[in-house]
Parts: structure tokens; C-alpha cells; sequence
């Protein structure tokens, strides 16, 4: 069984993995809340040089729509296997995944659902 912090810990190496792979970077920052069933991740600096040019430099409606549209794409390409990798480190099946993404700030959550709370067990105090 592991603490909360573990969980929230290895939720941020899977989702960095994830970034990784699928969007051809990684996050300068990451966090993880688990909150009660819902656990939800904020990635800040996600955009790759060539998704800021887009975005800067086509009307904001179309630069953003696009850069969404891809990402979106994206993330339901790799849903699955995210979905998979968090239920593996929380013990507890995903119900829902939502996504979104900043093209003003850079910064993309994801939010998932869970069945239940995943069963913790209390940090060692040193």
C-alpha cells in the first residue's frame, strides 16, 4: 500500500512520461492532488517552441483552436494507456479523464475521475 505522497509522486512520473512520449516533451513543472476520488494534475511550460510560434503568430481563434485540436487528438491517442498507468499506481479503476490546455500560460491539466478513493496508508514521521 502506499502513502498519498506516493501516489501523487507516481502519478507525476507517468504523466511526465506520458508528455514525453506522446507530445514530444516534457512539462517543466508538474503537481498532483488527490483529492478524495479525484485526482488532478497541473503541468506547467508543456508547449514546444514550434506550438508558441502557432500561437503567436495566427489569429489568437485559429492558433489556439488548432493547437487544442492537435492536443486533444493527442491525448485521446494515448488515453487509454495514461488511464491504464494511473490505475496501476492508485488501485482504483479511472471513471473519466478530463483535459485541457492554456495556450496563453502553457499550462495543461488533466482530471481524473476514480471509482473510489485508493486505500492509503499513513506516512512515516521522522
Amino acid at each position: 500500500m502506499k502513502t498519498h505522497g506516493e501516489i501523487e509522486a507516481g502519478v507525476c512520473e507517468v504523466a511526465s512520461r506520458f508528455q514525453q512520449e506522446y507530445m514530444g516533451r516534457g512539462p517543466k513543472d508538474i503537481r498532483a492532488y488527490l483529492i478524495d476520488d479525484l485526482l488532478v494534475v497541473r503541468l506547467r511550460g508543456v508547449l514546444t517552441a514550434g506550438e508558441q510560434h502557432l500561437v503567436k503568430t495566427l489569429p489568437m481563434d485559429k492558433g489556439e483552436g488548432l493547437l487544442k485540436q492537435m492536443r486533444r487528438q493527442l491525448m485521446d491517442t494515448g488515453k487509454l494507456a495514461v488511464e491504464e498507468m494511473v490505475q496501476r499506481i492508485t488501485g482504483v479503476k479511472v471513471v473519466s479523464l478530463h483535459y485541457d490546455i492554456s495556450t496563453v500560460t502553457g499550462e495543461e491539466v488533466m482530471i481524473f475521475t476514480l471509482a473510489e478513493p485508493p486505500v492509503c496508508r499513513e506516512a512515516k514521521r521522522g
